[in-house]
């Protein structure tokens, strides 16, 4: 396996971008099922349970600076690379989103909370990164999964989530680091 290149420095043109596969395509109009997530910074969420509007921005996984990535053509899988630079762009135009509307932000991933607080606390993000380690959100909303080296990754995406149920996906999500700037274009072209 190889070293992971400069995380943030990509050229989206060298990477594969994701096909649309249809994988999401059920999800506008659905009811988000009362599953707690753990949350970075402690405590669970019932996305199901926040009123008002929230955003979920999910990815498969964030790698760490100078770590082999789990497999060696990682880059080369439609839709992998990108984790880092996503959760930085919703960083970046945090406050933006909340002044468009989005009452709550949040990340996800198949990943451990313990995994995903390094992360949270190294790109210092705003907002709590939620673990659906155990797939318990996936398989109930039949979220678009991945298979590699033997974990279930979720396929990038972002939720825009009103009073518990679906209201909008972004789906396939590519490049990345544009999605933040796709949502709150939508946000404040849809306010509630």
């Amino acid at each position: 396996m190889a070293n992971q290149p400069n995380i943030l420095d990509v050229d989206w043109s060298a990477i594969p971008a994701p096909a649309d596969d249809g994988g999401a395509a059920h999800l506008p109009g659905s009811a988000i099922p009362p599953v707690a997530l753990a949350a970075t910074g402690g405590g669970d969420v019932a996305l199901a349970a926040l009123t008002g509007r929230t955003v979920v921005f999910a990815y498969p996984r964030t790698g760490e600076p100078g770590k082999i990535a789990p497999v060696d053509d990682w880059d080369m899988i439609p839709g992998a690379r990108g984790c880092t630079p996503q959760a930085c762009s919703f960083r970046d135009l945090f406050a933006e989103l909340k002044a468009a509307g989005a009452d709550a932000v949040f990340g996800l991933s198949t990943q451990s909370t313990a995994y995903q607080s390094e992360m949270v606390e190294r790109l210092h993000l705003p907002f709590p990164v939620l673990s659906d380690e155990a797939l318990e959100l996936t398989r109930a909303l039949n979220l678009p999964t991945m298979q590699v080296a033997g974990m279930t990754l979720l396929k990038r995406m972002a939720l825009i989530i009103d009073d518990g149920r679906i209201i909008h996906v972004f789906y396939p999500v590519f490049p990345p680091d544009r999605n933040a700037g796709d949502v709150l274009e939508w946000l404040r072209a849809n306010p509630r």
